[in-house]
């Protein structure tokens, strides 16, 4: 499944790509043409999301290369080291440069033409960036459905960071395409460039605060977050279910990678299991990781032994 999943990923990030230089293109001629501020913001916007999805899809390639000495549990965290980098991306490329661009035409103002022309390309550009929306958000959807958890709450743990950030960016995009035609549309009617450039400082704030969630889920993920609490009791139940198993001390599982857990546990053999000498205790310490190594998640398992459980002495 993870292999499926990585291609999945892949596919999104690249309808995203192709979808994104698509726009771009035609907000850069239409916002020449206008002179519109807020299409300028949108033409950065989509220049800053396609250089955003070759981040991830970078990240997607570097994370699949094979382990070395330097990094014995791989490169899975180049992910989210690069979907960092593409949340800095947003707010530089995107946020900073639509709020500046406002600003500058507060200053000075510009005439805005070709009214037609600007509605246009914003309302196509609103359909290509739903399609690209829908392809993430029914990735993301089917991964909530398969592990039991509602769209929402998958969104926040997904240690994935592909599609979230494609979902986010073509989110705010497509918010940011209204903010633009309603500052267009409101421009033409008033004759006002304020509410153009408003649109644009908008537009620029909204891309601040996306880049600000995406660079933060990131982070989380980059400091050794912990799986889900559902998934760590699901693994000690396991451990614990093992017959020459007293107790689980204690249990640690960090995501290592998108979809990719290391489990350190720190197990109480029974007393029985003890009396049966160090050849025995291995072999069963053995037996117990291979069983957590076939749960689907888990790549690299550690598995200490604390002091033996002694029988109690009747009350």
């Amino acid at each position: 499944m993870p292999g499926d999943l990585t291609r999945a990923s892949i596919r999104t990030a690249v309808i995203a790509i192709s979808v994104n230089i698509a726009i771009a293109l035609a907000k850069a001629v239409a916002a020449g043409i206008t002179g519109s501020a807020a299409l300028w913001a949108e033409t950065a916007h989509s220049f800053a999301d396609t250089g955003n999805e070759l981040l991830l899809l970078i990240g997607l390639r570097r994370s699949r290369m094979p382990r070395d000495a330097r990094h014995p549990f791989g490169y899975g965290q180049e992910r989210w080291f690069w979907a960092f980098v593409a949340a800095i991306g947003i707010f530089i490329g995107g946020g900073l440069l639509s709020i500046d661009q406002g600003v500058d035409t507060i200053r000075s103002p510009r005439p805005v033409g070709s009214y037609g022309l600007g509605v246009a390309v914003l309302l196509v550009s609103m359909l290509l960036d739903g399609f690209s929306w829908r392809t993430a958000r029914r990735e993301l959807h089917d991964e909530a459905r398969v592990r039991g958890r509602s769209f929402v709450d998958y969104l926040r743990v997904v240690s994935d960071p592909t599609a979230p950030t494609v979902f986010l960016e073509d989110s705010a995009s497509l918010v940011g395409l209204s903010l633009a035609l309603a500052g267009l549309t409101l421009q033409r009617m008033t004759g006002s460039v304020l509410w153009d450039a408003g649109a644009s400082i908008a537009i620029g704030v909204l891309l601040v605060v996306v880049a600000f969630l995406l660079a933060g889920r990131s982070k989380g993920l980059l400091i050794d977050e912990s799986a889900p609490p559902e998934m760590v009791e699901r693994l000690t139940l396991r451990i614990a279910a093992a017959p020459w198993v007293a107790g689980v001390e204690s249990l640690a599982a960090i995501l290592i990678a998108p979809r990719r857990l290391l489990v350190t546990a720190r197990v109480v053999p029974t007393e029985r299991a003890a009396r049966g000498g160090a050849g025995e205790l291995l072999a069963l310490v053995d037996r117990l990781r291979e069983d957590l190594l076939a749960v689907e998640v888990v790549a690299e398992v550690e598995i200490g032994l604390a002091a033996p459980a002694s029988p109690q002495a009747p009350g």
